[in-house]
């Protein structure tokens, strides 16, 4: 099930568990607010009809208020030496919507916990061994090369 809710001047779809951010309304970060429905779609059947569409609720829960990305407003006329900038940010919150009519979001699933305490400690036993044996077993280059330079010298 999912609707389709006009808010701001804007028209979003949502359903029950999406998170949407529209344009800033008068309420606090964590308070739930209703938000008008114009179009109600429950599989088959659709309620296009605003009137009708506008008595199934959608309540969302806010999440947070912030400023959108700024936009730059630049006013121009050729040869009048006419310029201006001005730039902007629209105040924007977050929301979660947590019913459409009768359907409610599902509650989220907690992480299990995992256990990485015994999961690494067989690994740092390999690597400490691994660093150990690899220095004894290489010689490095440059001393290879003078080995080789000595005989070279001496067969001629």
């Amino acid at each position: 099930m999912y609707a389709i809710v006009k808010t701001g001047g804007k028209q979003y779809k949502v359903a029950p568990g999406d998170k949407i951010c529209i344009e800033k309304m008068d309420a606090e970060p964590g308070t739930t607010v209703e938000l008008p429905a114009i179009c109600v779609v429950d599989g088959d059947k659709v309620e296009a009809d605003p009137a009708k569409a506008a008595a199934t609720k959608v309540v969302a829960t806010v999440l947070e208020h912030y400023k959108g990305k700024k936009q730059l407003v630049f006013k121009f006329k050729k040869r009048k030496n006419y310029k201006k900038l001005r730039g902007h940010r629209q105040q924007l919150m977050r929301v979660h919507i947590d019913a459409v009519g009768s359907e409610k979001a599902a509650a989220p699933k907690k992480a299990a916990a995992k256990k990485a305490a015994p999961a690494e400690k067989p690994a740092e036993k390999k690597d400490a061994a691994k660093a150990e044996a690899k220095p004894a077993a290489k010689k490095p280059a440059a001393k290879k090369t003078a080995e080789k330079k000595a005989e070279d010298t001496a067969a001629e």
